[in-house]
């Protein structure tokens, strides 16, 4: 399943990929965020792998970040691996008039189970959370953080 979310911050693309590149403002953007941790690899460079955890509902989510390319300020794909989902995104941003675009590539690979719910759902639901996320972010960006204050 592949799908592309696009959203304009009102903000210089330097600023934004300050704030974007800095995994301790993840807590300002991303709901039920828990911790980010470094397990292996340079940080913040293609191979660095990190364990990222989040509280959804009751229960508790872990993911694994593997960085696949990084040309910052222009660029930023990871893999993000959860059990019977391999989520792969590519980053792109550019700047026009002071503002920032940020368009997301998201593509969906699933197993087993989630193979099967993925089917039922559809593209719909992931593309919404994608969207959540950025549009959280650039509330943050904009000055005006959703969560963790």
């Amino acid at each position: 399943m592949k799908y592309t979310c696009e959203i304009v911050i009102d903000k210089p693309r330097d600023e934004v990929i300050k704030l974007f590149d800095n995994p301790d403002n993840m807590k300002f953007w991303q709901k039920g965020f828990i911790n980010f941790e470094h397990v292996s690899g340079e940080p913040g460079k293609p191979g660095a792998e990190s364990l990222i955890r989040y509280k959804m509902g009751k229960r508790e989510v872990e993911m694994i970040e593997t960085i696949t390319y990084r040309n910052l300020p222009e660029e930023f794909h990871a893999n993000y691996i959860v059990k019977g989902v391999t989520n792969i995104q590519k980053n792109y941003f550019s700047e026009a008039h002071g503002k920032t675009k940020w368009r997301s590539e998201a593509e969906f690979k699933f197993k087993g189970f989630m193979k099967i719910m993925s089917f039922f759902t559809g593209k719909g639901p992931f593309k919404k959370q994608t969207m959540i996320f950025m549009e959280d972010f650039k509330s943050f960006a904009e000055g005006k953080p959703q969560y963790g204050n």
